[in-house]
This record gives C-alpha cells, structure tokens and sequence, in this order.
C-alpha cells in the first residue's frame, strides 16, 4: 500500500469537540489528517475529510508541521478567557503515525503541553510508539490529567489482522500499555469497536490498566450503526462467520463479561461515560 504524504500549515489544530465528544471534552487535536492505519472498519471514512477525498482511506497523510506553535497560541488564548480546556487526541487519525517516529509532530505538541498544560488530556492511539514520550507524559501529568488510552479492539491477532491488517500487534500494545501504567500514567484499554474476543482477554488487562472503555460499530460510529453499515460491516461479520458479534446490544454483554474481573468504577461503555468523571 503506497502513501501520499504531504507537510501543509494548519490554520489551527484545536477544534471545538461536537458530537460524540461533547460529553466533556472541550477540544480535538489532530496532529495529522489521514491515517496510515487504514483500519477496515474506521468511521472516519463514512466523513467528508475521505468523502471528498480522490484517494483511499489509508492511501494519504498530511503532517501538521505547524501544530505544535498553533497549539501554544491557541491554549493561550482560551486561557485568557478562562476558558476549560479538555482535550482528545485524536478524533480522526491516531497521533502515532508510522511517521511521528521521524516528525515528532507530536511530541513536540506534548513539550508545548508541558510548558502550557490543557485541563485534562486523553492520548487514544494504538501504537506502542508513544512509550517513547514516557519522559513527557511524566512531565505532563503533574501539571494536568493524563490518560492513554490504547485501542485494543481484541485480544486476538488473527481477528486483527481481518480488520486492521496494517495496524500494530496486540502484543506489542499490551506491552506499551504495562510499561505506560509502570510509570505511573493512568492508561485505559479502549476495547473499540468489540471485535471477536477470546475468554482471556480480562486477565490480558488485569494489573495494566485503571479504566476499561467498551465501544462499539452499533453505537460508537457517530450514526447509530448507520456508518458501520455503509462500510459493509455487518456482510464482512457474515463473510468470517462472526455474525453473532454484530449486535446492537453487544455492549452490554461485554460489559457483563468484564465485571466478572473489574470492579463497575472500572468499566465506561460508549458514549455517555466516554469522558473520565
């Protein structure tokens, strides 16, 4: 899969949070657009930043060379006018692209944090990547909230490779989860979307994590399930004779599986509990 990849100036990287995230976040911050993930399932591609796009989903990358300084001047801004500042990165690609390895849009975005601190930051990816900006988080989370929370749709690598074939290893995510929790960052495993897991999956998270989130393509897409379906979700379930896991009350099944091993303050389901009270 070959990548078209662009550096352009942002205008500004903190968009006010709407929608989904309106339920205590104040602001989104995308230090790309596009992802290099590509997973097969993103509702990200069902939104006008792909539709108007003549290039696939996954196919495409612009860095955000600009967004550290944009970030800088505009929490000073919002601070002048006592303003809150809740903030979720990111909300329409992950902030550990393959290539944040050589850009380090994004750490340098977490040194502006250190120097102006949000409120409250919660750091969702799913590249053990960020473990390299463990010296920042530490730095970051005496003068805010902190909170990684990894994607971890499965505890199953061939259920992984189906539906993000191009995305990092359960294994090595489970991994920068502990070393994160280790250091004394709150980490979260984001269980979005439930895909088909196995009865262990609990005991992988056991001691590694502070909170659970558990979403899914029925009720976490933005659109009720309507652009999971546009995306050919519920046939490709019915393809892998998974069909049994494409249900609208799923979350409430998982939710039920996993308290058997977490506490209930332990566990948040989509979208009501997705901001930490």
């Amino acid at each position: 899969m070959g990548m078209e990849i662009k550096e352009i100036l942002s205008k500004k990287v903190l968009t006010e949070a709407k929608g989904y995230l309106d339920v205590g976040f104040t602001h989104s911050l995308n230090p790309y657009s596009g992802c290099a993930f590509s997973c097969r399932y993103c509702y990200v591609r069902e939104m006008p930043i792909q539709k108007f796009k003549e290039i696939p989903w996954g196919e495409w990358l612009d860095i955000k060379t600009n967004a550290a300084e944009n970030y800088r001047n505009e929490i000073m801004k919002l601070r002048r006018k006592n303003k809150p500042v809740n903030i979720f990165m990111s909300s329409v690609t992950d902030p550990y692209q393959p290539i944040e390895r050589k850009a380090k849009i994004t750490r340098a975005i977490l040194k502006e944090m250190v120097e102006n601190p949000p409120d409250f930051l919660q750091i969702q990816t799913r590249s053990p990547l960020i473990t390299r900006d463990i010296d920042l988080l530490e730095k970051l989370k005496k003068k805010c909230e902190v909170l990684v929370s990894m994607t971890l749709e499965t505890d199953r690598e061939d259920i992984k490779q189906l539906f993000s074939p191009y995305a990092p290893g359960i294994t090595l995510r489970v991994k920068a989860l502990k070393d994160i929790h280790d250091a004394g960052v709150s980490t979260q495993a984001s269980i979005s979307p439930v895909l088909p897991f196995s009865p262990n999956f609990p005991k992988l998270l056991d001691g590694i994590v502070d909170h659970i989130w558990i979403d899914t393509l029925s009720i976490g897409d933005g659109s009720f399930g309507k652009r999971s379906e546009r995306l050919g979700m519920p046939n490709l379930f019915k393809e892998y004779g998974l069909l049994k896991w494409y249900q609208t009350n799923l979350h409430v099944k998982v939710k039920k599986y996993f308290n058997k091993y977490f506490s209930s303050e332990m566990i948040r389901v989509s979208k009501k509990e997705a901001f930490p009270k």
